[in-house]
């Protein structure tokens, strides 16, 4: 099955590059296998270093920021205790690993890892459908240049009822964001 969550790994600067990303993963979590683009700096970070961390959290809004671009304010990070990576802090669990092989003789790399460690920060949130129309949205901004118009905004007014019945204060705030991010990326297309 495909666990979305975020990665973390290690810029050439030895800074962390965060990204969202659904691994497909075993029920254990003992292997995960990522399927990262080879111009994300995720894939060149795993092809040089061979080391993350990857995070299950319900922070939406983290979520949202990070599949579009930096977070504001930055996330806090501590050290992983097993590989030379950085765990975030706001993070329910989080897993790290190390690259066992690297198949990047497609666009799409196949990238399968093995789990060396793992922890617990916090308990998950629970389930409100209002946190999955942010991540569905956050996978539609990403993909603003490979889907076509009216379908992404269909689905986003979809997802909107979604926001409007369900929503918290975080949720809200991130459907907004990735709401106007998606409206400037359609409106200004060619």
């Amino acid at each position: 099955m495909i666990l979305e969550g975020i990665v973390t790994t290690l810029n050439d600067d030895g800074q962390a590059n965060v990204s969202p990303m659904g691994p497909i993963v075993d029920r254990q979590i003992q292997e995960l296998k990522l399927r990262p683009y080879q111009t994300s700096q995720t894939y060149q970070n795993l092809k040089r270093h061979g080391e993350g961390v990857f995070h299950v959290t319900d922070n939406v809004a983290m979520l949202a920021q990070c599949a579009i671009g930096p977070i504001t304010p930055p996330p806090t990070f501590i050290k992983a205790p097993n590989i030379s990576g950085k765990i975030l802090t706001d993070a329910c669990r989080w897993y790290e690993f190390r690259v066992l092989d690297l198949d990047d003789t497609q666009p799409r790399t196949t990238i399968r890892c093995e789990i060396v460690g793992h922890g617990r920060q916090r308990d998950f949130f629970g389930f409100n459908r209002a946190k999955h129309a942010v991540l569905e949205a956050a996978i539609l901004a990403t993909r603003v240049n490979l889907i076509p118009q009216d379908q992404i905004e269909f689905e986003m007014k979809r997802l909107q009822t979604l926001i409007e019945k369900t929503a918290g204060d975080q949720e809200k705030w991130a459907f907004e964001f990735l709401r106007d991010y998606v409206h400037n990326k359609t409106t200004l297309k060619p």
